[in-house]
């Protein structure tokens, strides 16, 4: 049964973490202002705006940062955690349970970024078209983290600003997303 119970846990992970992902790209290309020309770009727009548009009325953009689907991708982990919890049959507490949605939220993000500077580095040192849509709209993203270090960590022909970054971005992980939760755990089972 716990094999299962496996399966299903990670079909319900990857549902979640697929629909989060819309989000956070649509706040991102939002905040960082990538290229709406981009394809990719495009289909993130038309993917989340039908959602995003009638709660954009109640909840307007804070400067660049679209709030609503902020809001959405924290709405969508705090499901995920509860319905992780109902496939155990655990009754989660709710303040705990909105606690842990939000460090999974930031610790998606930073695992988000991570994941993207490596690729977006690894694939810049390639010989690839730097038109190609997903490395444009990458290299959107990751620009404003990348740029307070950019130049000042290079030895001979290589920049190791991305490797810092993702020091920093690891480090995040382990002294604020972690922590939160396991503070968000101990609230929801009532520890």
């Amino acid at each position: 049964m716990t094999y299962l119970l496996n399966a299903l846990s990670l079909l319900i992970e990857l549902a979640f973490n697929l629909l989060a992902t819309l989000f956070v790209l649509r706040v991102l290309a939002e905040a960082t202002r990538a290229d709406f020309h981009n394809p990719i770009s495009q289909f993130l727009y038309r993917a989340t705006n039908p959602v995003l548009a009638p709660i954009r009325r109640v909840i307007p953009n804070w400067r660049r940062i679209n709030l609503a689907a902020v809001l959405l991708a924290w709405l969508v982990m705090v499901l995920k955690r509860a319905a992780l919890f109902a496939l155990l049959g655990a009754a989660p507490n709710v303040a705990g349970l909105l606690v842990l949605g939000l460090a999974d939220l930031i610790d998606f993000v930073l695992v988000f970024y991570l994941v993207l500077i490596f690729g977006w580095s690894l694939l810049s040192m390639l010989q690839v078209d730097p038109r190609q849509p997903a490395l444009r709209l990458a290299g959107a993203i990751v620009e404003p983290l990348l740029r307070p270090l950019r130049g000042k960590l290079v030895v001979g022909m290589l920049d190791f600003s991305p490797m810092v970054v993702m020091l920093a971005i690891v480090l995040a992980r382990i002294l604020i997303a972690a922590p939160l939760i396991d503070l968000g755990t101990a609230m929801t089972l009532g520890g």
